[in-house]
């Protein structure tokens, strides 16, 4: 695969890039597959895009989402509240709540530890906002992050765990993969002794329909390197969490 200058790989050009009306959804997809990507919908696929396109697809889902409104028998011509529901909807998806599908990952700032640190640090909690990939409902919770350094541990300020969890929340996913992929996306940017995430979170796909269970959360976590293997640093880690309401 072809790559540029940071080792991304460069979108792959299709037969069909010229056709005028090859919907840009169908150019996106014809470049992952050429490349032999996976573009599920908790996969990133902003080295697949050019520029521009972002704009084009948002104009594409928005003719769709169209489509489904009417299918819902909805009046889009005289319901005033709806005439421009389409496109509100299509700025929220591509924009907003699934907008870590299609852009690059938050620039990252590392300093080096020169001090040396190698003591538990915690950041959250950090508001989670994502959606569930079954059924498109909100999940909204909050992350706990801790970091075990060492002395080639990259250091990144407080505030780009924050920036990385929403990128990576910022797409449809279901809880357990998505702790998952941010660990592994601080691990690699990081490289620390230990590494542990703790996500609680309400499931609106439980909430809003279904059981319609309002009560119910879902708590899970993730631990790397000396969390998982000293019981007491995971002990103390899970001591330090501010105690949940109910």
């Amino acid at each position: 695969m072809l790559k540029n200058a940071d080792d991304r790989p460069l979108p792959v050009a299709s037969v069909k890039e010229d056709d005028e009306g090859v919907p840009v959804s169908q150019k996106i997809r014809e470049r992952l597959k050429a490349a032999r990507q996976r573009f599920n919908a908790n996969d990133n696929i902003a080295d697949f895009m050019n520029p521009g396109e972002l704009e084009a697809l948002l104009d594409e889902v928005e003719v769709k989402m169209r489509g489904v409104l009417d299918s819902l028998v909805i009046d889009l011509e005289n319901d005033h509240n709806t005439g421009n529901t389409a496109r509100r909807v299509a700025k929220m998806y591509v924009n907003e709540v699934f907008r870590g599908r299609y852009v690059q990952a938050p620039s990252l700032t590392e300093f080096p530890n020169a001090e040396r640190l190698n003591e538990l640090m915690i950041v959250g909690p950090i508001t989670v906002r994502s959606a569930c990939s079954h059924h498109f409902c909100p999940i909204m919770g909050k992350l706990w992050i801790g970091v075990m350094p060492n002395e080639h541990t990259n250091v990144i300020g407080l505030s780009k765990y924050a920036r990385l969890a929403e990128w990576v929340m910022g797409r449809p996913q279901i809880q357990e993969e998505a702790v998952v992929q941010l660990a592994d996306l601080i691990q690699e940017k990081t490289q620390p002794d230990g590494l542990a995430l703790v996500m609680e979170a309400e499931h609106f796909c439980m909430q809003w329909r279904g059981v319609k269970e309002t009560d119910s959360k879902m708590i899970n976590s993730v631990m790397r390197g000396v969390f998982l293997k000293d019981p007491n640093l995971r002990r103390e880690f899970l001591s330090l969490l501010p105690r949940r309401n109910g």
